[in-house]
């Protein structure tokens, strides 16, 4: 998979041929020699979202745990905030 870069300025010039040199691999667009952007197929961002899950999911609980009993102890001795003179 060919990596490709862009200027901004031929990014700007030439999107037709960004756009065509991503279908062959990620083209980054730089801003004064610095990486800025990636430019891919909607197909490549389709397999790399698809593989991570998201933030919901990470979140998410497995099926069948709601029926976990979960009871805490309570917390007595809550530090109280310092006092200064």
């Amino acid at each position: 998979m060919p990596i490709t870069t862009f200027s901004s300025r031929q990014f700007n010039q030439e999107p037709s041929r960004a756009k065509k040199a991503s279908l062959e691999g990620p083209v980054y667009i730089t801003d004064r020699g610095k990486p800025a952007h990636v430019l891919m197929s909607f197909e490549a961002y389709q397999r790399l979202a698809k593989t991570q899950p998201g933030f919901i999911e990470l979140l998410g609980m497995p099926p069948g745990i709601e029926d976990v009993a979960f009871n805490p102890p309570r917390i007595r001795d809550v530090p109280q905030p310092a006092e200064f003179d």
